[in-house]
């Protein structure tokens, strides 16, 4: 099926989307986590464009073939850029955020509620660094020795017990991307402490139908199941879990084979 590259100017920069499926189908808009490219999300746009969406997966802002050098790289700044590409396509969007996209999706579905969230390894609220690992983020948040890092040990960490088929080849994206100027700049604005703080209490607000994600080996989290468990209480709306046995921070480029069904049946449904 044909994908489309498309972009959207905004005052400050640039966003760069792809676009799949049937242009009259239910708009599911698609968002990476820090560090990541919306290629994150090939497999999981083809299985939901083959059942009839319309399926749009987009790079944040600093990474990718979005634009560098934003003046913001917040989690609002982010919700502020889903609200401005899902009203650019016509509004009523389902949300489909990985990471730190899926707090974007939070405030964004607070500030201007869509057809529905998908929340894939979500960040929701802040976790405060252990001992162990505060040295480590410090030495993320450099930029040299931090995109080194991440491309060579820290992203890779972040998959479950099974890494994906083309891992070698999304690795080898990922480090070209962060080689230009600018892109890891923005990976090292958005690990900033602190970051989910104002997140936590929209979740209430949010009145639309959500589906989390969350693979029961994600790293990111001392207990991902009962951090799943947490955001789908905490949401305003109807919640329900999805967990996935042995999958890591990425579900959507793990396990598509098991999120595409259950994200198919929630778009049809709710959008």
């Amino acid at each position: 099926m044909a994908t489309t590259t498309r972009y959207l100017d905004l005052p400050d920069g640039r966003l760069a989307y792809d676009e799949t499926g049937d242009p009259s189908g239910p708009l599911v808009i698609c968002s990476p986590g820090l560090g990541d490219l919306r290629s994150t999300f090939d497999r999981l746009a083809a299985a939901l464009a083959a059942d009839g969406a319309r399926v749009v997966t987009t790079d944040l802002r600093g990474h990718g073939e979005s634009s560098a050098g934003w003046p913001d790289y917040s989690v609002a700044a982010v919700a502020g850029d889903l609200v401005a590409l899902a009203g650019h396509l016509g509004g009523h969007a389902v949300l489909v955020g990985n990471s730190y996209s899926g707090s974007a999706a939070v405030v964004a579905a607070a500030r201007a509620p869509e057809a529905g969230i998908v929340l894939t390894g979500a960040f929701v609220r802040d976790h405060p660094p252990g001992l162990a690992t505060r040295p480590q983020i410090a030495l993320l948040r450099s930029p040299v020795l931090g995109r080194r890092l991440w491309t060579s040990l820290a992203w890779p960490s972040f998959f479950g017990k099974d890494k994906p088929a083309d891992f070698a080849a999304r690795k080898a994206e990922l480090t070209r991307s962060l080689r230009e100027p600018g892109r890891y700049a923005a990976v090292a604005a958005m690990m900033k402490p602190g970051r989910h703080r104002a997140t936590e209490p929209l979740l209430g607000d949010v009145r639309v139908p959500a589906l989390v994600v969350m693979g029961t080996a994600d790293p990111d989290f001392p207990d991902p199941a009962a951090e799943a468990r947490f955001t789908a209480d905490a949401l305003g709306g109807d919640a329900t879990v999805l967990l996935l046995d042995g999958v890591g921070h990425y579900p959507q480029t793990e396990a598509p084979e098991l999120v595409a069904p259950a994200v198919a049946e929630f778009v049809r449904k709710h959008a």
